[in-house]
């Protein structure tokens, strides 16, 4: 049995080329380089340069070609074989009106046929049975043993081979038809043609469809069957196939009559097959396994002839008698009679329906077989729907993407599928298409468009398969005809599986196969060597298909599995070809192979000088064959033999032997033609006549040189070597057709030979001069003129010529060194010199060299002049020290020379020595600028580099350590300058004095010098400071700092100011949180300072926004002071007071310019008149506006912070203060008025307090103590004139009119309130109003939060709003005497950014000498209400959103906490010890100060040392506002409040 799919052994690869881009210039030279190797492969595979990549020239939408089909177990021969036996067997027993079915054996398909050739291998079916040897069978057929195959494989044998034996053997028939002998194939046979390749056409009647009906499953026989046959039963015969009759097995016909059961010698029961008439139906199989009788028909006796005469005409053909015809049998096919006892085997009885005879059966199966080839498909395809169809059938048959289905899996199924009888795969190839007519995958120069400039390129590349064929080393080139598949390329569109089948090319010429694009292409091949082993192989193994095809191997329709040739010994190789390379075979090497998948291909034949002995041979081997040329060699020969000076020279010697051979042989021939007697003769032009008229008749041979004619036959001729096959006639009339005489053909051939020889002539020239034969030597001319003329003549690159090339350059390189050394001094300067050695070898060359040279003299001069520069430089060196001049000198003549001589080597040592010494020495001198380290290290760099000596060794030693030295001060320096660690100048001036000495220029030792020199400013700036008059302002201080900080110098006093100015940040923070209100707009200074610009509103305003928007940002520009200004306190004290009288004067000018702007409430507002605009940009109208008690001007009260009248402890059941109207919160002061949180003037003393023992100045502070002593003024003013007489009458009565408010019971409203304690009213109410400021301050404005408003306060608001018509005022009458000063102290105490208990005295007292402003308390319960009605829902939201972020907040401070303790532990374990303490002290001072704690100055020597002065700066201060001493000395127990 054949190797399967997973058996099949990939050959070894075929060699692989990779021409560098100089090879890949000559193709065929190239391939004659490596015919050598690749020829003993058959085949190899060249891989072009990367960048040669040719571009795809077919016009893809015109090109439609229809491929041909191939099925592929019907190209491999051995499968063949197989299916044709098995379409014999199965036609021979449909002759007999039965169908067959193969069996299956252990699972698998029976292999008849190599069952029927081990059969007879083993000595025949009688030997085996009498040896009983059927198990060596079943074990030669690779069944497994013991399971009694054999039994059931001699069943099979015997019910479906032993029949169709006996019958081919005819010792069945008495009437023996011999067979077909080989004369009579031989008239069947028709040769090749090549025009006709590859397109042989199938058999109309294919038996594809039997073959595969043939292989379908079996069903087994019925239980009937079986028990009306006891043998079979017995046999277990289940099997298809007929059934032989002694075995006793008969089938049922449709009408259930049973035959009778006869033994007798085996025969077979046939079924009736017929369609109808007594022609058989195509279809050759039925769905039915067993063979059963047909019905239709009975084979008839002879009874109904009543004449006796008629009836003896019947007689049998055996015994030659006629009686017993009811035993007479009649042949359907030819009316022969049998007698059934006759048979051999003999018939139990008379068969029905249609019988044939043994005779009829045997010339039926004995027809010879139609010749196998192709079928051209149906469907036109172009590229793109072969593509699709292609690439569709290869994914859907590996069920993968056709790019990921490996190469090897396809190469093992394919061979899988070619060698199986039961799969019928069928495949598209779209091969041999004409390029001509569809166009070149190359680019062609003939083309119709226009190239482009890289088509044009590669249109004339050698590697164009359209140029190779005519380039000049081409024999192909002298063919006039466009032979198609030969000089003009074929193209090939493959598909997966499609293959080329084992052939050899025309002519056994080379073939080139180029693969423009797509999958790979799988080849294998067979040297020539082993071409006619191959052939014998295949005709051993598959002599069927040779016997009824003798050429088969040319028609390209027959593979056989590389692994069976290399089994019988053929050697085999292969190869994978991909896109983009080449695929060469060599002359008479067999090759085939498959595509991988889609792929488009383009291939041509070339034939070079080596082939020609090789076409004469081919010639000789297809005369034998009788097979048609495809073009005559003699004509090629003496065509090129015609223009010998036009040939390569290898092609003129090749075409001179061939044609030196074909002289002889047809010197031969004529001769023999003259012997037989025919004389007459006439020249015949044959290259003029068609090549079909000019044939032999005999061996089909294309006749050129001569032929024999007859002139009664004129049909017909014959080539001189069958001059007895023409015909019968005489001698006489048959006449020489000839195309030379024998005269003309040796002039042809003594030219090829002057061509041939012409290379010798030359060779001899040039032997004679490069071995200077004749003692005289050439001129260079000479022999670059012989060169020139190998060059001309197109001689071949032989060694000779290779010599005289080799001696052209030597001589070439020589002169071109001697014009270098006689030439000018700046030429040999630029030029490399030679050694002295060298100079005498040239001078030894040019004298050993065979060509005359007249530098050569010039050489001699020049060796002179180095010799006596080399005995003076000896002498110099020889006298050391010699002066530097001269050593220069020499060395000057010695480099002139343009000869290297060694003395002038130690010469140049001695010079850069001395050199080297001179600038060590300049550079270590102590008056010289001292060098860099780079300088430095690059003289020690030089230093190594030249020779040794002492002197030099000393130096070396010397700047070496000077250098180690430098570089170790170096790396202290730069460890200074970059350590954490900041060291205190005395260490960085102990470094510098170290590094003073050193003579080389250190840039870090520099570094630190101006580091320590801005250390030492540095410390004189903070000592000038510290020393001044007055304690340092803030500013200069964070600049000190900032510097101090970026030195790498340790400061001491860095530290102090460090805490100094934190310290004063700390202070001017909570000095910030005291004054300013949350996300104020303004700073604290301009909070501080007196609103110089009060007056203008406009300006006021604007800057109002401009502070809101972020875009002001000048704190001193209310002052009118500078930077340097504030330095001073004087000048802080006068711009203070300057402000306050402007900031008066422009509060009265704005009052005045507001008062006359209409009220909102007014019901109508003139147009032309100016009007109050809100903070918010529009006109207050209507109800909600409020008008500031100190500016006057209107805003919206949703706008702004009004105040809430509910904010003073209930009343008692028993009273009614509510209508003490007087004392209600009534009092609004706009935004722009009221700019901070206004603390109590307790608290601001604390403030200055903490200031006092600040030893920085802060405009901050200047202003604090400016805006205190300010507000201590006006105090002592208020308390003044509320402490005078009449002032105290009216307190007097406003507190009677209260007790008398309190006495009075409300019955009404005792359930709702609770009556006060008594006390003093004016107190009382100034302590409600304290208590009431100081909650606001608390809480960061004046409005209370909703959160803390009174659960009740709805029905407070309510109670309000009715009590609004019992109010009545004025309750008091105040004089204008006493309004008036009244009126200015209480605008002036609003101006102040201070809360005092006196201002709110003089408010209640102003506002009880006036009736009740009823529309601003409706205005403010109106605004208070509408609060009310979105508070709680905010406040529970709120609160339920505070807890959860709370949560929050809670686990990521957790979290937060152990990250930073963790970072903090990681940081502070390299820490020293003292430097955490050091910073520990420092954050405890730090802390102190910022809680305003009296610093301690027992351990700070800085502050001792300035105790003193800051005593004497105090009292400087203090003398500014003396009236603060007494206030701060009683405010110190307040400070811990603070």
């Amino acid at each position: 049995m054949e190797p399967g799919c997973d058996e099949f052994l990939p050959p070894p690869e075929c060699p692989v080329f990779e021409p560098s881009w100089a090879e890949f210039q000559d193709p065929l030279g190239y391939i004659a380089k490596i015919r050598p190797i690749a020829e003993k492969s058959g085949i190899c595979k060249i891989r072009p340069p990367a960048d040669w990549q040719p571009p795809f020239a077919v016009e893809v939408d015109n090109f439609r070609f229809t491929p041909r089909i191939q099925r592929l177990n019907e190209l491999e021969a051995q499968t063949r074989v197989k299916l044709n036996y098995l379409d014999q067997i199965a036609k021979f027993w449909e002759i007999q009106g039965s169908s067959l079915k193969i069996p299956n054996v252990e699972r698998k398909i029976l292999d008849l046929y190599s069952l029927s050739k081990i059969v007879i291998e083993e000595g025949g079916y009688e030997a085996i049975c009498k040896d009983r040897r059927w198990a060596r069978v079943a074990q030669r057929l690779h069944y497994p043993p013991g399971k009694n195959i054999g039994s059931l494989l001699r069943s099979h044998y015997e019910r479906i081979i032993y029949p169709y034996e006996m019958f081919q053997s005819g010792a069945n028939h008495v009437c023996n038809t011999h067979p077909f002998d080989n004369e009579v194939k031989d008239k069947e046979y028709k040769p090749h043609s090549i025009p006709l390749r590859q397109s042989v056409q199938p058999s109309k009647f294919s038996s594809y469809s039997r073959r595969a009906k043939r292989l379908q499953p079996d069903p087994e026989p019925t239980e009937e069957d079986i028990e009306k046959n006891p043998e079979l039963k017995k046999l277990q015969i289940y099997g298809p196939g007929p059934k032989m009759m002694g075995l006793g097995l008969m089938a049922k016909d449709k009408d259930k009559t049973v035959h009778k059961k006869v033994t007798c010698p085996p025969t077979v029961t046939v079924k009736d097959e017929r369609s109808g008439g007594g022609n058989v139906s195509s279809t050759l199989l039925k769905q039915h396994l067993s063979l059963e009788p047909c019905t239709k028909t009975t084979m008839q006796l002879r009874k109904n002839h009543s004449s006796a005469q008629f009836i003896d005409s019947y007689i049998c053909q055996v015994c030659s008698r006629g009686d017993e015809d009811d035993k007479l049998l009649f042949c359907d096919g030819c009316d022969d009679n049998y007698h059934i006892f006759c048979l051999l085997p003999p018939l139990p009885e008379i068969p029905r329906g249609i019988w044939r005879c043994p005779k009829c059966i045997l010339a039926e199966c004995k027809q010879p077989p139609e010749a196998f080839g192709f079928e051209q498909a149906t469907q036109e395809y172009t590229l793109q729907s072969f593509g699709e169809m292609a690439d569709s059938f290869k994914s859907d048959y590996f069920n993968m993407p056709v790019h990921m289905v490996p190469t090897e899996l396809v190469e093992k199924e394919f061979w899988r599928l070619v060698s199986s009888i039961e799969e019928d795969v069928t495949v598209e190839y779209g091969a041999d298409i004409h390029s001509k007519e569809f166009g070149s995958g190359f680019p062609v120069s003939s083309s119709k468009r226009n190239l482009s400039p890289e088509e044009k390129e590669y249109a004339t590349s050698g590697w164009n398969l359209n140029v190779m064929p005519v380039l000049d080393q081409s024999v192909l080139c002298h063919i006039n005809a466009d032979i198609s598949g030969m000089k003009v390329p074929w193209l090939y569109v493959g598909m997966v599986f499609s293959a080329f089948c084992w052939h050899i090319e025309d002519h056994w010429s080379y073939s080139i196969n180029y693969l423009h694009w797509g999958e790979p292409k799988t080849w294998y091949g067979v040297p020539s060597l082993a071409a006619e082993h191959l052939e014998e192989v295949m005709k051993r193994l598959t002599p069927e298909l040779f016997d009824s095809q003798p050429d088969l191997l040319h028609q390209l329709v027959t593979l056989m599995n590389p692994n069976t040739l290399m089994s019988h010994g053929v050697p085999v190789v292969r190869t994978n070809q991909c896109a983009g390379e080449f695929v060469i075979t060599f002359p008479r090497a067999y090759h085939s192979g498959f595509n991988q998948g889609y792929n488009f291909a383009e291939a041509v034949n070339f034939c070079t000088a080596d082939w020609l002995p090789a076409g004469r041979q081919c010639v000789e081997h297809y005369r034998r064959l009788r097979r048609y040329c495809v073009f005559s060699h003699e004509e090629l020969i003496c065509k090129m033999a015609a223009f010998p000076e036009t040939l390569d020279l290898n092609l003129a010697v090749a075409v001179h032997k061939e044609m030196f051979i074909m002289v002889q042989e047809e010197r031969r021939l004529r001769k023999a033609l003259l012997e037989k007697g025919v004389t007459e003769a006439e020249r015949e032009a044959f290259e003029l006549l068609p090549d079909d008229e000019r044939q032999c008749i005999k061996c089909k041979t294309t006749c050129f040189l001569s032929a024999l004619a007859c002139y009664d036959c004129p049909d017909g001729l014959v080539c001189l070597s069958h001059i007895n096959d023409l015909c019968k006639c005489s001698s006489s009339r048959q006449y020489l057709r000839y195309r030379y005489t024998l005269d003309e053909l040796p002039t042809m051939l003594h030219k090829l030979k002057i061509r041939a020889e012409s290379f010798d002539t030359w060779a001899n020239k040039v032997r004679v001069a490069l071995e200077v034969e004749d003692g005289r030597k050439r001129s260079f001319e000479e022999l670059r003129a012989l060169e020139s003329e190998a060059r001309e003549r197109r001689f071949p690159n032989s060694e000779l010529l290779q010599r005289l090339k080799n001696c052209l350059s030597e001589v070439e390189a020589c002169i071109s060194q001697v014009l270098g050394l006689v030439s000018g001094q700046v030429a040999r300067m630029d030029a490399p010199q030679l050694t002295l050695t060298e100079l005498r070898v040239l001078l030894e060359q040019m004298g050993s060299l065979p060509c005359a040279m007249h530098q050569i003299g010039d050489v001699k001069d020049v060796l002179e002049q180095v010799e006596a520069y080399q005995a003076e430089a000896r002498e110099a060196l020889a006298t050391l020290p010699s002066s530097p001049g001269l050593l220069r000198s020499l060395l000057e003549r010695g480099q002139q020379l343009g000869v290297e001589v060694p003395e002038a080597y130690q010469l140049q040592q001695q010079v850069e020595q001395a050199q080297w010494l001179d600038e060590v020495k300049q550079a270590l001198a102590p008056s010289a600028h001292r060098g860099s380290l780079v300088i430095m290290q690059g003289l020690l760099v030089m230093g190594a580099k030249i020779a040794s000596s002492p002197s030099v060794d000393k130096a070396r030693a010397e700047l070496q350590e000077l250098l180690t030295i430098a570089e170790r001060w170096e790396e202290k320096a730069h460890f200074c300058l970059e350590a954490r660690q900041k060291h205190p100048p005395a260490t960085l001036e102990a470094i510098i004095r170290e590094t003073e000495n050193i003579p080389v220029h250190l840039p870090n030792i520099q570094a630190l010098k101006e580091a320590l020199t801005k250390a030492q400013a540095w410390i004189a700036d903070v000592d000038e400071i510290q020393n001044g008059d007055h304690y340092p302002c803030l500013d200069d201080l964070e600049g000190l700092v900032a510097v101090g900080r970026d030195l790498p110098v340790g400061l001491e006093e860095l530290r102090e100011l460090e805490l100094q100015v934190v310290t004063a940040h700390s202070w001017r923070e909570k000095a910030s949180k005291t004054f300013l209100k949350k996300n104020s707009c303004y700073t604290l200074l301009e909070v501080l300072c007196p609103c110089a610009d009060a007056g203008s509103d406009s300006t006021k305003r604007s800057r109002w926004m401009e502070k809101a928007l972020g875009l002001y940002q000048c704190d001193t520009e209310l002052l009118g002071l500078s930077a340097q200004d504030l330095r001073d306190p004087g000048s802080v004290i006068v711009a203070f007071k300057e402000g306050e009288q402007k900031e008066k004067e422009g509060i009265l000018q704005l009052r005045r310019t507001n008062s006359a702007k209409p009220s909102p409430l007014a019901p109508s507002l003139m147009a032309s008149s100016p009007t109050s605009i809100c903070v918010c940009g529009q006109v207050p109208a209507g109800v909600g506006a409020l008008q500031c008690d100190l500016c006057q001007d209107w805003f919206h009260g949703q706008c702004v912070s009004v105040p809430h009248l509910l904010t003073s402890p209930k009343p008692s059941l028993t009273s009614s203060p509510l209508l003490a109207w007087w004392e209600w919160d009534t009092k609004f002061l706009c935004p722009l008025c009221m700019r901070s949180r206004r603390p109590r003037l307790e608290t601001i003393l604390a403030l200055l307090v903490a200031l006092q023992r600040l030893p920085v100045r802060l405009p901050e502070g200047e202003a604090l103590q400016c805006l205190t002593e300010r507000a201590i003024g006006w105090q002592d003013r208020a308390r003044k004139a509320l402490a005078s007489e009449d002032v105290t009458a009216l307190l007097r009565q406003l507190a009677e009119l209260r007790q008398q408010l309190q006495a009075k019971p409300r019955p009404e409203e005792a359930s709702v309130y609770t009556s006060a304690t008594a006390c003093d009213p004016i107190r009382e109410g100034s302590g409600n109003t304290i208590s009431k400021v100081q909650g606001l301050l608390e809480n960061g404005d004046s409005v209370t939060s909703p959160e803390n408003m009174a659960p009740g306060k709805g029905s407070d608001l309510e109670l309000l709003s009715s009590l609004l018509p019992q109010l009545t005022g004025p309750v008091l009458e105040l004089p204008e005497a006493i309004r008036a000063p009244l009126e200015e102290l209480m605008m002036e105490g609003d101006l102040l950014e201070v809360t005092l208990d006196e201002n709110h005295s003089i408010w209640q007292l102003l506002q009880a000498g006036q009736p009740p402003d009823l529309d601003r308390i409706r205005t403010l319960l109106e605004l208070e209400k509408f609060e009310h009605q979105g508070s709680r829902t905010r406040s529970r939201a709120l609160e339920r959103r505070r807890r959860r972020q709370k949560v929050d907040q809670g686990r990521k401070v957790e979290d937060l906490v152990q990250q930073e303790l963790q970072s903090k532990r990681a940081r502070s374990s390299g820490i020293m010890s003292q430097v955490g303490r050091e910073e520990e002290h420092y954050q405890e001072k730090a802390d102190r100060e910022n809680t305003f704690l009296t610093p301690s100055t027992d351990h700070n020597p800085f502050f001792k040392g300035n105790q003193n002065r800051s005593q004497h700066k105090d009292s400087g201060s203090s003398a500014a506002c003396p009236s603060l001493m007494p206030l701060l000395q009683l405010s110190c127990s307040d400070e811990q409040e603070l």
